[in-house]
């Protein structure tokens, strides 16, 4: 191997990381619900970049071995990211992000879910699936880090029962 080949081998590690941390960027400022609703539009799109994006890591040169320093570098950030999370899940929620509470005992948190790009009827349709009708049927529900939105019925009982009273009997002698 030329140390010109290896030289071009680091600009390729180089550019796939610059890659991948736009990408991960990109993809967090774009929210939690845009991708959860990944349609055959954004596949296509995300297929096209990825090809695209091949090109600028490897500088179209098509080799081999540049698609395997560029597939490791992505390997590598994966496993470098996983580290650090464990150590600081402070920096997790601020990359990869945190879940949000979005109704709270049957109210909704209307700031929350507009920042987060949640409608009514979505938060409806969610509480739907889980077989609930009414808001009020709801102790909370949260937007979570994959775009879905998690339900906790309330555990209120329906209405309180009543107890009969006992007739007491004096068993003296």
């Amino acid at each position: 191997m030329t140390h010109a080949y290896v030289i071009t081998l680091f600009a390729v590690a180089t550019r796939t990381a610059i890659v991948a941390v736009i990408l991960v960027v990109g993809l967090r400022l774009s929210g939690k619900r845009r991708m959860a609703q990944l349609n055959i539009y954004d596949l296509a799109l995300v297929m096209t970049a990825g090809n695209a994006v091949q090109n600028a890591m490897t500088e179209g040169s098509g080799r081999l071995l540049a698609g395997i320093v560029s597939a490791a570098v992505l390997i590598g950030l994966s496993a470098i990211a996983a580290l650090v999370f464990v150590r600081s899940p402070k920096l997790q929620d601020r990359i990869v992000g945190s879940p949000t509470l979005i109704l709270n005992n049957g109210k909704m948190l209307v700031d929350r879910m507009r920042r987060e790009g949640v409608t009514k009827e979505e938060l409806l349709h969610a509480i739907r699936q889980h077989g609930l009708t009414d808001l009020k049927q709801v102790m909370i529900a949260t937007l979570e880090i994959d775009g879905a939105i998690s339900i906790v019925p309330s555990t209120t009982p329906t209405s309180p029962r009543k107890a009969k009273p006992h007739a007491h009997h004096d068993h003296r002698g």
